[in-house]
């Protein structure tokens, strides 16, 4: 049986396991798929263990992503943005990013449209650099807003956009089509909010990656008439582009989706 892992810290939120288990009994494969909370320390000797131990692939999330260059040898978006989500060990340790198309492709099932967009991303780690990386690609306009602004900067200027600080959300958010939460507030209800929720309108589309829990962002956009779109589809479109890197095979969307969410109704 091949083994293939999920790790990050904090990782008992993590619903990878549910889906990625799913889509490997559906495609009729002798796999499984686990989690493991592991601390950016440790994180080398994680991925040189999976890849000694014959593991067939990782997934890393928060806060391993930047760090894993380190270990790895980037390909693509990973080289570019400097963020890794996807460990393969085919023929070596190869480190690849499906944030960004993950992201895209949830946006685009759900009819939003990224061509020609004003895009407000906030956060400026290693999911928002990809998805900032791929909208930029796609033709949206693109302004990072950070709380450590020189980290807005760095990322605005890889992808010809706009960097800023979070004291200036209230001016960019009235001016935004599409507002992305690319940042970890909300995964738990003791968060505060990331913005003032009377900013938004039903004119915007607003996306949150967070996918464990409806976060308050989501809450305020509903309220108002935006569309809205949480972060399963994000979560199913990355882990099927995983699967696609581990094994070649096409996954099985529907079922990938319908596991994760079967799944938090438990919650």
């Amino acid at each position: 049986m091949k083994v293939y892992a999920v790790i990050g810290d904090p990782i008992e939120h993590s619903l990878s396991p549910t889906m990625q288990n799913a889509a490997f009994e559906s495609l009729g494969l002798d796999a499984c798929f686990h989690a493991f909370r592991v601390s950016t320390s440790k994180l080398k000797e994680a991925i040189l263990g999976a890849h000694a131990m014959g593991f067939g692939g990782l997934n890393l999330t928060i806060p391993l992503k930047e760090k894993a260059l380190q270990v790895v040898k980037p390909i693509g978006v990973a080289m570019v943005m400097g963020a890794v989500n996807t460990v393969d060990f085919q023929n070596g340790i190869w480190g690849y990013n499906t944030d960004g198309i993950g992201a895209l492709m949830a946006l685009e099932n759900a009819g939003i449209k990224v061509s020609g967009q004003r895009v407000l991303i906030i956060g400026a780690g290693g999911a928002a650099k990809a998805i900032a990386y791929q909208l930029a690609q796609e033709g949206a306009m693109v302004v990072i807003a950070n709380r450590k602004i020189d980290r807005a900067l760095d990322l605005a200027q890889l992808v010809n956009g706009r960097g800023l600080g979070l004291d200036e959300l209230d001016k960019f958010v009235p001016e935004s089509d599409l507002i992305i939460n690319a940042t970890s507030v909300g995964m738990s209800e003791d968060d505060l909010p990331l913005l003032d929720g009377r900013l938004l309108s039903g004119d915007h589309a607003v996306f949150d990656i967070i996918y464990n829990r409806e976060t308050q962002l989501l809450k305020d956009a509903g309220r108002v008439g935006a569309k809205t779109v949480d972060g399963v589809m994000m979560l199913v479109y990355q882990g099927s582009s995983a699967i696609k890197i581990w094994t070649g095979l096409d996954a099985p969307i529907e079922v990938m989706e319908r596991a994760v969410r079967e799944e938090l109704k438990k919650k």
